[in-house]
């Protein structure tokens, strides 16, 4: 009796094993996608940077390199900041794009990977104040991905290997990286259930309300509130849910994940939140396993598409890539203890993770004592490579239903009021009706949060203040002398959201500022009536 049982408890847990795995398991043409999206996001961001290349990214415009590691945790690691010059600093966003397509192409992969990541992070801390949870999830997926095979397959490195391509990945590093959108995903929802706006429904109008970041098919679809509120009751018990993203496997699986991918192409024609849905479908991406290629297939089939033609273009592509030097210099003792430090270093991550959430979701002072707190350590090391998890309260717990605009009344040296953040004669009226378009780009309106966000407790106003005197008198012939930011704000109810004319309307004053000698002073302040 006793081998029977032993024999029936070991194919029990040979079944654990391998429901484990299947939830973890990523399909290696599912990571070559994952790699190339990843590299196409990454020249996508350096592109849409490169235009306000003179105003955030040079040591004379409005985050030097100086107020930048102020607003940064310190000994944060940043390429950027080994240099103020503008020529070295271009080059730098060069070279990071060369490496990210070193990543698409699939060329020392992990290299590529591990470079690429700590690019990202240095651009991210050379200007810390136009970041967004995009940037932040972005750099946590690059990470982790750093402890996946990317080159598997459809690369340089798989032709250079020579050998049949692995068909999938079950791995800690599979298991990771899934666990991050999820995690993300449900501590969000976690977050909103304190609010009564996303247990009614009423959240999402009130955001699709919102003019300062609102867009394109947000306002026709403003129009029914009702359909709003069950979207946003749907998408608020999918994040609770978010969870089976990982019980489930195969086409059960990939329906659950369309959910999501639906959810952010939503937002993504809606809301003004940047990359936030482009790499959340990078992230979900990951969730669809090897069922759906054979599925795909057989659609192909059903259109009398061939799929074997689809390759062909491979083919002529990997007599290119074969070509390219493979430069493999080391031998397989070297390999052998690359892939122990591999596992070695996967594992010391993984069980800082585990520490981490530990204590970041559990009373445990009193276990390690009071002078000890293994969370600000944890913590502190993983922000200075930005792979620390943020509370993730996208929206959360109670989203913002206050328009905002801003107004910056300027004296110029003749004595006329201008407004020069909007650059119009001085008025604290709206500057159009679609107030996202008062910013050049999203990346203006995090700037924004974090000017509105400043004063006393940062120099972000100022140094956008003497950067606006200075400037102002280059760029328009006008001498300034004073200069005073402004919010303006509009509360949005159900009954208001498509009707900014009658909503309460309120000012706040951010800083006063005087350029040269000039002592700071009020300027116009705004009417009671406003």
């Amino acid at each position: 009796m006793i081998p029977e049982f032993s024999a029936s408890r070991s194919d029990q847990l040979a079944r654990v094993r391998r429901g484990l795995e299947d939830r973890v398991r990523i399909d290696t043409r599912t990571l070559a996608v994952f790699r190339v999206f990843v590299g196409l996001l990454i020249v996508a961001d350096l592109f849409l940077r490169s235009r306000n290349f003179s105003f955030y990214y040079r040591n004379d415009g409005v985050v030097p390199q100086s107020l930048a590691q102020d607003m940064t945790v310190d000994g944060a690691f940043s390429f950027y900041h080994f240099t103020t010059d503008p020529t070295l600093i271009a080059a730098l966003f060069v070279l990071q794009g060369l490496i990210a397509i070193q990543l698409i192409v699939g060329y020392k992969t992990r290299i590529a990977t591990v470079l690429s990541f700590l690019f990202v992070i240095s651009l991210d801390y050379h200007n810390p104040l136009v970041t967004s949870y995009a940037d932040i999830l972005f750099r946590l997926l690059l990470f982790w991905a750093i402890f996946l095979p990317l080159g598997e397959r459809w690369s340089i490195d798989a032709v250079h290997a020579d050998r049949e391509p692995r068909a999938s990945i079950a791995s800690a590093a599979s298991a990771l990286i899934l666990f991050q959108m999820v995690y993300m995903y449900f501590h969000n929802g976690v977050h909103k259930m304190e609010s009564e706006l996303w247990t009614s429904g009423e959240a999402t109008p009130q955001i699709l309300g919102l003019d300062d970041m609102t867009f394109f098919l947000a306002e026709p679809i403003r129009q029914f509130p009702t359909l709003l509120q069950l979207g946003g009751l749907k998408w608020y018990y999918m994040l609770l849910f978010s969870w089976l993203l990982l019980l489930l496997v195969g086409r059960k699986r990939m329906l659950f994940a369309l959910l999501f991918v639906g959810g952010h192409a939503t937002f993504a024609v809606t809301v003004r939140i940047g990359a936030f849905p482009y790499v959340a479908w990078a992230g979900l991406l990951l969730f669809f396993q090897a069922q759906v290629w054979e599925d795909g297939k057989t659609l192909l089939r059903y259109a009398n598409v061939d799929p074997s033609r689809l390759t062909e273009p491979f083919s002529r592509l990997e007599r290119v890539a074969a070509s390219v030097p493979s430069l493999r210099l080391d031998s397989e003792q070297q390999r052998q203890v690359k892939s122990a430090a591999y596992d070695v270093s996967l594992a010391v991550v993984a069980a800082s993770m585990v520490v981490f959430l530990l204590f970041a979701h559990a009373p445990m002072g009193a276990v390690v004592g009071d002078d000890v707190n293994p969370d600000d350590e944890i913590s502190g090391v993983a922000s200075k490579v930005a792979a620390h998890q943020p509370s993730w309260t996208v929206f959360a717990p109670t989203p913002r239903t206050t328009d905002r605009y801003y107004v910056f009344p300027a004296r110029t040296a003749d004595g006329d009021l201008i407004d020069v953040y909007n650059e119009r004669p001085m008025t604290y009226d709206r500057p159009g009706d679609e107030l996202q378009k008062q910013y050049g780009t999203y990346r203006e309106r995090f700037y924004m949060n974090s000017v509105r966000r400043g004063g006393s407790s940062n120099d972000v106003p100022t140094v956008l203040a003497e950067h606006i005197c200075e400037t102002w008198e280059e760029e328009h012939g006008i001498e300034l002398t004073h200069v005073n930011m402004y919010q303006v704000t509009e509360d949005i109810t159900m009954e208001t959201i498509s009707d900014h004319e009658n909503r309460e309307r309120n000012a706040y004053l951010i800083q006063q500022n005087a350029c040269g000698d000039n002592e700071p002073e009020e300027i116009a302040p705004p009417p009671d009536d406003l």
